[in-house]
């Protein structure tokens, strides 16, 4: 599995149209866990941000949250941002232009938000496009640093250390509230929280106008 866990500027300016860090001279960093709602995994991490006063912003697949309406409704509840990151996870790169953009349709039925996140992160341009105007007028959410704890062959320790040692003000950070990630997201993310918190950082979410 490859990936990169500091996006390069290369990669940025090939996807021009994608937001990827948001600039800032204040010490705010901007959480974001995708994948989710899973009860187990998005209660824990609602409860180790709810420890620093810190907002996140929650790419929800649309399936999920019909699954698990109630966890969803708690992160809105708890001031978080919701985004959508499609129906069925879909791969932008696999998939029809038409249905890749009917099956986000449909999880704007559930999530209610002006944000976006392609599964995998892969999207076309004429996609992203797309997005923006006509029936969605949803931005296109990247990220600039992965913690990683998608990958199974990575420690927590690893994935901490992907956040601390790539992390600076302005930053989008990606973490994945689902069961597969959640050995690893119960070691990093409080540990984040806390090594960030110290050194005078916030964490806010998402919000683009």
């Amino acid at each position: 599995m490859f990936y990169l866990v500091k996006t390069p500027s290369l990669l940025k300016k090939l996807y021009p149209g994608c937001v990827w860090d948001i600039q800032t001279p204040e010490k705010i960093l901007y959480l974001t866990f995708d994948d989710g709602p899973q009860p187990e995994v998005t209660k824990f991490v609602l409860e180790e941000l709810k420890k620093y006063n810190a907002l996140a912003t929650f790419f929800c697949i649309g399936d999920n949250v019909k699954k698990h309406f109630e966890t969803y409704r708690e992160v809105i509840e708890m001031g978080h941002q919701p985004g959508n990151h499609t129906f069925n996870h879909l791969n932008g790169w696999k998939t029809k232009d038409a249905d890749y953009l009917e099956n986000i349709a449909m999880a704007t039925n559930v999530i209610d938000s002006n944000l976006f996140r392609p599964p995998y992160g892969r999207i076309t341009n004429f996609q992203i496009k797309a997005l923006k105007g006509g029936r969605f007028n949803l931005a296109t959410v990247m990220w600039s640093v992965l913690s990683g704890d998608f990958d199974e062959k990575l420690s927590g320790e690893n994935c901490y250390l992907n956040v601390i040692n790539n992390s600076k003000p302005g930053s989008v950070i990606v973490f994945h509230d689902s069961l597969k990630a959640f050995a690893r997201l119960q070691y990093a993310l409080p540990r984040v929280l806390e090594y960030f918190s110290l050194k005078g950082y916030e964490f806010k979410s998402v919000r683009l106008l």
